[in-house]
């Protein structure tokens, strides 16, 4: 395995001075939790690290190590783990794990554990992402995960409302100051070449990568989409010639760019003093296409409680009640307001903290028209289809007609090899 951060938790509470708490009170128990959220300073892992050290505070004998993978090295880590019938107790995962974990059986539903009743607290968005062969396989920690339109204030007083008023300001407000034949600012910017960043005009032009299992990328909804992005660069020149995720960022964050593409995970971000320097933050959701008038649908999803298939009883009630714990509307207004993550239940999603904050109200506003992520294993063949023939439709090599249609045989090719 890969190397990764880990942290031991130990209750320091003498077990002959309490009395027991749950089935596992006085053994002594190592509970591993497998999260996604990157490393020890800042962000969401240090409030990991806390909630599980209050946790155990009344849990006498349960110790628990908390192991932070990147997004990819966990889902390999995992696969390679359970195959051998041991790894982590718990996992706080991305969504799109539970197609290819469902798919390998290397992960419990979640029904039979918690029941109707705890899971009927929880948004439909949330539990529609994880909803997979009539079963769900995983408990939302938080929803969204979706782009939306981030723009500059100083730059931009008011969010374009469709894409004709979006390209007509960044036309105007891409500008060549020193006249070198390369803009200093720009109208817009996001990631041009991500297949991800490409899906909410995708769904503004009626298409949408798979039909349940199937390809549908050699469709008019397709095309449309790729035009449209290749004329943003090539004709209405309003994004950078390349223009990369840190790219965008940097340019944003420095007062170079009016309007960025970015998803829920990067606002508090855009908060910090220097920032504040160059960018008055405004939210709104991505315009709605001119064309076809229906609104861009960002994919949503969101960050998941998984439990591994392999886990025994009492692992499963220590698992049970983590999850049970982190569900609480107490922890999740706190990764509400500290993270500016949307809650999973609903009781928390009616926060006044979301209705009284413009961000998080622009944040949740643009979640309402996404659409799910689909979970499905096909779903990464329709990925490595759509990447190449994207980005050669963004380097000027490819018509949009020509990488619909090499799309779609892709997809087809390498759907038929995963399934042999």
């Amino acid at each position: 395995m890969k190397r990764a951060f880990v942290l031991t938790l130990t209750s320091l509470l003498l077990v002959a001075l309490l009395l027991p708490v749950g089935a596992f009170a006085q053994k002594k128990v190592t509970f591993t939790l497998w999260t996604k959220e990157g490393e020890v300073a800042g962000g969401a892992l240090e409030d990991i690290v806390a909630l599980s050290k209050e946790f155990i505070k009344t849990r006498p004998g349960l110790t628990m190590e908390i192991v932070s993978y990147g997004v990819e090295d966990l889902r390999q880590n995992f696969q390679a783990a359970a195959f051998a019938g041991q790894g982590p107790d718990l996992l706080w995962t991305v969504s799109d794990h539970a197609g290819p974990f469902v798919a390998m059986e290397i992960i419990k539903p979640v029904d039979d554990i918690f029941g109707a009743e705890f899971l009927e607290g929880f948004v439909r968005p949330g539990l529609e992402v994880v909803e997979l062969e009539g079963k769900t396989w995983g408990v939302p920690i938080s929803v969204g995960n979706h782009l939306m339109l981030l723009y500059n204030k100083k730059l931009l007083p008011e969010a374009p409302q469709n894409t004709d008023e979006m390209i007509k300001v960044g036309q105007e407000l891409t500008v060549d100051v020193d006249n070198d034949g390369m803009p200093d600012q720009y109208g817009l910017v996001y990631n041009l070449n991500e297949p991800f960043f490409f899906a909410p005009w995708l769904g503004g032009f009626g298409g949408w990568p798979l039909d349940g299992v199937t390809p549908t990328l050699d469709t008019p909804g397709m095309v449309g989409a790729l035009q449209f992005v290749h004329d943003l660069k090539f004709v209405h020149k309003i994004v950078p010639v390349e223009c990369d995720y840190d790219a965008a960022d940097s340019l944003f964050k420095e007062g170079k760019a009016a309007m960025l593409v970015n998803g829920d995970w990067s606002i508090a971000e855009y908060q910090t003093p220097e920032v504040k320097a160059n960018v008055e933050l405004g939210i709104a959701r991505i315009p709605m296409i001119s064309e076809t008038g229906l609104w861009p649908a960002p994919m949503t999803s969101g960050i998941y409680f998984m439990i591994p298939d392999y886990l025994d009883d009492e692992k499963v009630a220590i698992a049970k009640e983590f999850v049970e714990f982190i569900s609480s509307d107490e922890v999740q207004v706190l990764f509400l307001e500290k993270h500016m993550r949307l809650p999973a239940t609903a009781t928390a999603l009616a926060h006044p903290s979301i209705s009284t904050d413009p961000l998080l109200k622009g944040s949740a506003d643009q979640m309402v028209v996404g659409k799910p992520m689909p979970t499905v294993p096909e779903m990464r063949a329709a990925w490595d289809a759509i990447r190449p023939n994207q980005e050669a439709v963004m380097a000027g090599k490819m018509t949009a007609e020509a990488a619909a249609k090499a799309m779609q045989e892709a997809a087809e090719k390498l759907i038929r090899e995963m399934n042999k």
